[in-house]
């Protein structure tokens, strides 16, 4: 028993997009749920969340944007960017005939729910987003730089879980155990049909960050298209990606957001703390 469906859109360029889908619990006619991943993760990152939310009475759908997870790897790296997955959610919601929504977006995909508001200005009652803002801390950017787009092949899980902890204990410093690892590595890598295991992501998608071009180079405009929708910040008390400054302007530019930071956790949130349920459950109830 998953929980959950599994689907496809196919874009109009042939590449097709995988995406969850968790049925809501119980009667009732809730605005859905959409929720988009960070830059080298995908849908598994919200197998925890997803049927929390659906537990509420929402349908819920959690996407693996092209050249991650399930989804198609694109021949063309230069569609690795958060334009064309929009592009991509735009259709994937007109084949389930969702108008009205809230969206949850980790720290991409919450990028990606700024260009949706921008686009779309009638699509959102609410959105979370999950340690993303308009500015993105050049600490944060430079560590992310580093990693992504690595191509290390393991020979366990338990070698793939060590690999994930190095790059990622800098934002789960009280994470010791290794069974919080080797979840984590279940989510981001995958197995091979030889065995070994790998990232989960085309190490293509690199190309843009590295260079520099990962989102577009003004972001406030995009979070000002978010002003008619309810808005929840989340943020890791020990980010590097999302500074206290930027909350500050995004709460002036936003009077109506409502900000909540999870301790002891840096870039980003998994949604599964105490702190970022309650949050989201009580937004959810504000969301109708």
């Amino acid at each position: 028993m998953t929980g959950y469906s599994e689907h496809y859109f196919t874009a109009p360029d042939g590449v097709r997009t995988y995406y969850r889908r968790y049925g809501a619990q119980g009667a009732g006619t809730k605005l859905p749920v959409l929720c988009m991943h960070g830059l080298t993760r995908n849908s598994k990152d919200f197998e925890e969340v997803a049927p929390m939310i659906a537990a509420l009475g929402r349908d819920v759908v959690a996407i693996d944007v092209r050249g991650r997870g399930s989804s198609d790897r694109d021949p063309n790296p230069e569609n690795y960017h958060p334009g064309k997955y929009v592009e991509d959610v735009i259709g994937l919601l007109g084949q389930l005939g969702w108008t009205r929504l809230v969206a949850v977006g980790t720290s991409m995909g919450g990028l990606m729910s700024m260009i949706l508001a921008a686009q779309k200005p009638d699509l959102l009652e609410g959105v979370v987003l999950n340690d993303i803002g308009p500015e993105l801390d050049p600490k944060g950017f430079g560590r992310i730089q580093t990693y992504v787009g690595g191509t290390a092949v393991f020979d366990s899980w338990q070698e793939a879980a060590e690999a994930i902890r190095e790059i990622n204990q800098v934002a789960f410093p009280k994470e010791t155990g290794d069974a919080f690892w080797l979840t984590f590595a279940r989510r981001v890598c995958r197995q091979r049909e030889d065995g070994r295991i790998v990232l989960d992501y085309d190490p293509a998608i690199a190309t843009a960050v590295k260079q520099g071009n990962a989102a577009p180079p003004d972001l406030w405009p995009f979070f000002d298209a978010l002003a008619p929708a309810r808005l929840l910040l989340i943020r890791g008390a020990i980010t590097d990606l999302l500074s206290e400054e930027t909350v500050k302007k995004m709460e002036e530019r936003h009077p109506g957001m409502r900000t909540v930071n999870v301790p002891d956790v840096g870039h980003a949130p998994l949604l599964t703390e105490a702190e970022a349920q309650r949050a989201i459950t009580e937004f959810l109830h504000e969301c109708e």
